[in-house]
């Protein structure tokens, strides 16, 4: 009798999950080994497990990566290896250009003494100075909103506190109230019958 097909879902068991990973992954490697050999294919194998370690397959007739990637990109006319050069030089430039714009920007925002200044180029100067304070002063406001917001949940909190042991102080009390009144009405009656 063979066995039954198992229901293909993760397994949620994570020493199972392991101990499969690493028997069905020997298994996948000597496929790829059998296929490499017996049909002479050019074969890349690569398997990345759950804690992100890479394990692969190379066939003997592959001389690297890299080429076997070239092919393939040769073939299906799609780019896998990036230029990081140029993606790097492209992210300098756009850094180098954001910082000469902040350079200018602050170049602007500072009056210097030794400079004659035209009276549009003080008004655009004033305006932005004005943009900028009110830029702090809602983002202090916003500061200080969250802070109140913050204080006064603490406050409630500690309110309801005080409100638990005032009900549980009364409690107590009461419950002390009746074993006082349940013990002189047992005095009472004690002198009553006697």
């Amino acid at each position: 009798m063979g066995r039954g097909r198992s229901e293909i879902k993760r397994i949620e068991n994570p020493t199972q999950r392991q101990s499969t990973f690493y028997k069905r992954r020997d298994g996948l490697f000597k496929k790829a080994r059998e296929l490499a050999v017996l049909c002479d294919a050019d074969l890349l194998l690569l398997l990345f497990s759950a804690s992100g370690k890479l394990y692969h397959f190379l066939s003997p007739t592959v001389p690297s990566v890299r080429e076997f990637v070239e092919r393939y990109e040769a073939t299906t006319h799609t780019k896998v290896w990036a230029d990081i050069r140029q993606e790097r030089r492209a992210e300098l430039e756009k850094v180098g250009s954001m910082c000469d714009l902040l350079e200018k920007q602050l170049r602007f925002m500072t009056v210097d003494d030794g400079e004659e200044y035209t009276v549009p180029s003080l008004e655009a100067l004033e305006h932005n100075l004005e943009a900028a304070m009110r830029k702090v002063r809602s983002e202090k406001d916003r500061k200080i909103g969250g802070e109140i917001c913050y204080l006064q949940n603490i406050i409630r909190g500690r309110q309801e506190e005080r409100y638990g042991l005032c009900d549980k102080i009364a409690h107590a009390q009461t419950l002390k109230d009746v074993e006082c009144g349940s013990t002189s009405l047992s005095n009472g009656l004690d002198l009553k019958l006697g």
